[in-house]
């Protein structure tokens, strides 16, 4: 059987679309130990399986930069309390975390990013932030996430199961899927 030049293109591209972000929905998201800015221990997803929460991970420095693009449009989306008024009732339940990772020698920084994130970050924002130190393997097999110089993003369901992933700089249309998939 001979396959035309053309029909090798589409074939090609409808795997691209069907790879990555897509083949991690349905799994249950790796378990992840890392501590807030004041040293709280938390385990993702098990110490949050109360509710839906979105995860933002970044183990670059570059990635790091298009992960904070998230910061403020998931605070006022997910995180900020309106207190209250005709739309009081309207916002959404979720955890929100953003991971920077820190692994190999990169790993010894941790501490001083936790005190670089409490001088300069909004402390509203601080205690969403999760600092991870240990190995990236295991994350990058299990998560699909290959590309280092973009951050990933999961929304993962009470029971601990990927509904959602997306990767890259903020986006409307990111922001909009993360919604819907928090809203089925």
């Amino acid at each position: 059987m001979k396959i035309s030049t053309q029909s090798f293109l589409l074939i090609a591209f409808i795997l691209v679309l069907n790879s990555g972000e897509a083949q991690v929905i349905g799994k249950t998201f790796p378990e992840m130990t890392g501590e807030t800015h004041d040293d709280q221990s938390i385990t993702l997803p098990q110490d949050k399986l109360d509710k839906y929460t979105l995860i933002g991970m970044a183990y670059s420095k570059k990635s790091e930069s298009d992960l904070n693009t998230w910061f403020s449009p998931v605070y006022h989306k997910f995180i900020k309390s309106d207190g209250g008024g005709v739309f009081g009732g309207f916002s959404y339940d979720v955890n929100v975390f953003f991971v920077p990772m820190f692994t190999g020698v990169n790993s010894a920084a941790t501490g001083k990013a936790k005190k670089k994130a409490a001088a300069k970050m909004d402390a509203r924002l601080l205690p969403h932030i999760l600092f991870y130190k240990g190995k990236l393997k295991p994350y990058k097999e299990a998560l699909d996430f290959e590309k280092k110089d973009v951050p990933y993003f999961f929304v993962v369901d009470k029971s601990g199961t990927i509904v959602y992933a997306t990767s890259g700089k903020f986006t409307e249309d990111k922001l909009e899927a993360v919604e819907e998939a928090l809203d089925e």
